[in-house]
């Protein structure tokens, strides 16, 4: 999956209980909103509950361990058999996940492996033990029969994903991941906890996102010594609008978090804002930094393509950063895959950008100034 702009189980506890021998009856999860695991002994519950935007159902799974009996009052809902030994993942941001459990071995499918970037994965595309699978919404049937992978994790940008409904009616195991619908940079990263719960590496999982939460934390409270907020503009132009993030958005966030003063910081929603160039013009002509101009990776190309780019002040001041010079192999962005699960990172990225004296020996990661 590409990204172009930047409830409680109370029920199923209760039921559950009295049946089975509770290791841990308490939510694993503190920062994602669409995700709940609950573990007992043998098995546990995950519940998936905002896996697009303004979803109504609520998608349970019980993760079964060799062995355990499962309560009858449980039947009802898919049981995937844990750890995995094959998986198929359909979103790239799945990917970063397997490779810090290091499980990466385990996957044998994708759907368009071209957007995948991470290396070590690349080298089992080359040598063909990672299968292609065509597109999300018309994953090929054929090639996953042939497979037989223990899970299939789909995701969804709406209710209609007659491709997972086909597969599930073949017999194969299924289940949706949310991760992307979340709209903080810490709830993103602790989906790591969905795959651990897979793998039988709940401990790993909690350690890693711990690590990132804390550098994050500590990240956070450096930025609050920051003595002003310079001003940030975002986007470019696409079929003669203007798209940039809207002021509750995940890259918003990240301006915030940065001490920066995003210029439509208080534009309500979490997606992408649409406006007419003159619009921002006369908005951001004199804002101090340009995050994420799109796809561009120079300033000259950035002219060659719309000459009025030049009209800004943090054009002229060669203060524009983009993400979007460093790719995979095959042109994937790093980013789109590995950003959602290392927050910690791009929050350091944007401090380095917008506060270079509170954080100097910071090496960019994601992003780079244009020249």
């Amino acid at each position: 999956m590409v990204v172009l702009v930047w409830f409680g189980f109370v029920g199923c506890q209760r039921e559950t209980a009295s049946s089975s021998v509770a290791v841990k009856t308490q939510n694993e999860i503190v920062a994602a909103k669409g995700l709940s695991i609950y573990r007992y002994q043998g098995y546990s519950l995950v519940t998936i509950t905002n896996p697009w935007p303004n979803a109504t159902k609520d998608y349970v799974y019980v993760l079964q361990r060799k062995g355990a009996v499962i309560p009858d009052s449980l039947k009802q809902y898919p049981t995937v058999p844990v750890p995995l030994s094959a998986i198929v993942v359909t979103s790239t941001t799945h990917i970063p996940s397997l490779e810090m459990l290091g499980v990466a071995e385990t996957l044998v499918g994708f759907p368009n492996l071209d957007y995948v970037s991470s290396e070590k994965v690349r080298t089992r595309i080359d040598a063909g033990t990672i299968r292609e699978l065509g597109s999300n919404q018309s994953l090929n049937t054929e090639v996953l029969l042939d497979l037989q992978p223990d899970l299939i994790v789909g995701f969804g940008i709406d209710n209609n994903n007659p491709a997972l409904d086909n597969l599930q009616k073949s017999g194969l195991k299924v289940m949706l991941n949310g991760d992307w619908n979340e709209q903080t940079p810490l709830g993103k990263a602790e989906w790591i906890k969905f795959f651990g719960a897979l793998y039988g590496k709940e401990k790993q999982a909690d350690s890693i996102f711990n690590q990132i939460e804390k550098t994050y934390k500590q990240t956070l409270a450096l930025a609050k010594n920051a003595k002003q907020k310079p001003t940030v503009m975002a986007g470019a132009i696409y079929e003669n609008q203007w798209y940039l993030p809207h002021g509750n958005s995940w890259g918003s966030i990240f301006i915030a978090d940065a001490a920066g003063a995003y210029l439509w910081a208080d534009s309500h929603g979490t997606g992408s804002l649409s406006l007419p160039f003159e619009k921002v013009l006369e908005k951001a002509k004199d804002a101090e930094y340009w995050i994420g101009p799109a796809q561009y990776t120079s300033l000259a190309e950035m002219t060659a393509d719309n000459p009025h780019y030049a009209q800004f002040k943090a054009f002229r001041d060669k203060k524009v950063f983009s993400f979007s010079t460093k790719k995979g192999a095959k042109g994937g962005l790093i980013f789109y895959e590995l950003a959602p699960n290392r927050p910690d990172l791009v929050l350091q990225d944007m401090l380095r950008i917008l506060h270079p004296e509170l954080l100097p020996d910071h090496p960019l990661y994601f992003f780079e100034q244009l020249r």
